[in-house]
């Protein structure tokens, strides 16, 4: 018999890891996730991704303000879940909920753990240049992405692929990987190992000053900043006294002859920009302040840009 577990995630990645459950195992008893909060200028209520994926499939969703809430732990207790997975759900579990279901809870992770444990592992691998990663399903505590591994896999950090790209694809194994886990547990045969924790690491949340541009640094490790910190807070530079963020950049190939931040060429489709190391980062997708996202192309036709111009 398939065990029955509630899903506690929040994020819009974690739909692609539902899809593959729905499709490979089954749907979850309950969505648990974060309550609807104001976002946005006009301070709209928006509901977590997930709800909305759990009311497409006419699935009960239960958002907590707190786990520790007496009502709540009792609403899920009477669900009677098997177990429970936790995938991005941004709140510490704590042990009186952790004991409720009689095969407890898992975690799907982001990172190879030990390394990278915290609340932005996918971001803080891209920002720090990693080639690889993968994902985690680990035994949760009440101490954060400290339990014993029972399953784990690698994957390939592609040079131009931002935080977004690589969390849907991590979502969808981590998806694949806990279709194998809950067949484990079916049948028994689940087996788990303590972390090195000699060994960790950690990827705490991201701040907004962490996405502003040094153009003093190396091209490499500003592509990989622009990469690692989409969708929030974002890239941000400077230009004429106005922010502009970047969205999506590459490393070009010409030799440089400008300072750092001063752009070196601005026509066609190329705006290039010179760094630190005396490489050229080439801005793709663009967004100055109160204005729209727009190619590289449609910034330069705007006359937005110049050859001279600085970025700060």
């Amino acid at each position: 018999m398939s065990v029955s577990f509630a899903f506690f995630g929040t994020p819009g990645f974690c739909n692609c890891a539902l899809d593959v459950l729905l499709a490979a195992y089954r749907a979850p008893i309950a969505i648990v996730c974060q309550p609807d909060r104001p976002r946005g200028r006009g301070r709209k209520l928006s509901s977590a991704p997930s709800k909305s994926w759990a009311h497409e499939h006419n699935i009960p969703v239960i958002q907590p303000a707190s786990c520790k809430e007496p009502g709540f732990q009792k609403s899920f207790s009477e669900l009677n879940p098997d177990l429970g997975v936790v995938f991005a759900f941004g709140q510490l579990l704590p042990e009186s909920l952790l004991a409720i279901p009689r095969l407890g809870f898992i975690n799907v992770h982001p990172s190879l753990l030990p390394r990278y444990r915290g609340a932005a592992p996918i971001q803080w691998a891209i920002i720090n240049g990693d080639k690889e990663t993968g994902v985690s399903i680990v035994e949760v505590t009440p101490r954060l992405d400290d339990g014993d591994i029972i399953l784990q896999q690698k994957t390939i950090i592609s040079p131009d692929e931002t935080a977004v790209e690589l969390g849907e694809r991590l979502a969808e194994l981590g998806g694949a990987l806990l279709v194998t886990v809950l067949g484990l547990l079916d049948k028994g045969k689940v087996e788990a190992k303590p972390q090195e924790e000699g060994k960790a690491t950690w990827a705490p949340a991201l701040r907004k000053q962490d996405g502003r541009i040094d153009w003093s640094r190396p091209a490499g490790k500003i592509h990989d900043l622009v990469r690692g910190v989409q969708p929030w807070p974002g890239a941000q530079t400077s230009l004429r006294g106005k922010a502009l963020k970047l969205h999506r950049t590459s490393l070009a190939t010409l030799e440089c002859r400008v300072q750092p931040g001063d752009v070196q060429q601005a026509s066609g489709s190329d705006i290039l920009v010179g760094t630190g190391d005396g490489g050229l980062l080439r801005l793709e997708e663009l967004q100055l302040e109160g204005k729209k996202r727009i190619s590289a192309k449609a910034f330069i036709s705007g006359r937005q840009i110049k050859v001279g111009d600085r970025l700060e």
